[in-house]
């Protein structure tokens, strides 16, 4: 057996980091100044991609939660490109051989199992890697619904380009359902005020 190399997965820990600074830069050409970090949109859509398998049913939702949240890690060494740029390159390769290369460092039995996670997600050949592209597109299209309601309207095309990507049933409902919710309904009701009237 293979003895692990802890020196290599601390430098992995430690290039994670970098997607918590890696900008998604297409909300840019909508005008929105600061947004999310790759970190942060993962971070979400991991939870939606456990939400939906667990809507699905008959998946296993922690793999696809698992699969959500690896997949855009080589995204730290090559960067996050819009879709405007993918007009010109395509990147897929490109992120491929970072995530390859990445998970190198880990031990032999994590690198095979996120291997074949990474396959799942790109190919989409199993319930649990469409379920996760899902997942990836809907919080992309939650993110936008955000923006539209602050005030940039040219985030509309993500909402709509993400409408046409999906293919769950859950993921169709979720989208529907957010169109018609202001981003900011979640806490209306919520708040409590702690002021106290002064006796007259």
């Amino acid at each position: 057996m293979p003895k692990t190399d802890y020196k290599k997965i601390t430098n992995f820990i430690f290039e994670l980091n970098h997607l918590k600074k890696q900008r998604h830069t297409g909300m840019q050409f909508a005008g929105v100044k600061n947004p999310e970090s790759v970190a942060e949109h993962v971070w979400r859509a991991a939870q939606i991609g456990y939400i939906l398998a667990e809507l699905e049913g008959d998946v296993d939702s922690e793999k696809v939660a698992a699969i959500v949240l690896i997949h855009d890690n080589g995204e730290i060494r090559i960067g996050d490109q819009h879709k405007i740029a993918s007009r010109y390159f395509s990147t897929d390769k490109a992120e491929e051989n970072s995530f390859l290369d990445q998970i190198k460092n880990l031990s032999e039995q994590t690198e095979a199992k996120w291997k074949d996670y990474f396959n799942q997600f790109e190919n989409r050949n199993t319930k649990e890697g469409i379920i996760a592209k899902d997942a990836d597109w809907l919080e992309q299209a939650f993110e936008a619904k955000e923006q539209v309601d602050l005030g940039y309207p040219i985030a509309q095309a993500w909402i709509d380009h993400v409408e046409k990507a999906l293919e769950t049933k859950s993921a169709k409902k979720l989208l529907a359902e957010m169109k018609k919710t202001n981003f900011a309904d979640w806490w209306v009701g919520l708040e409590k005020m702690t002021y106290k009237k002064l006796d007259k």
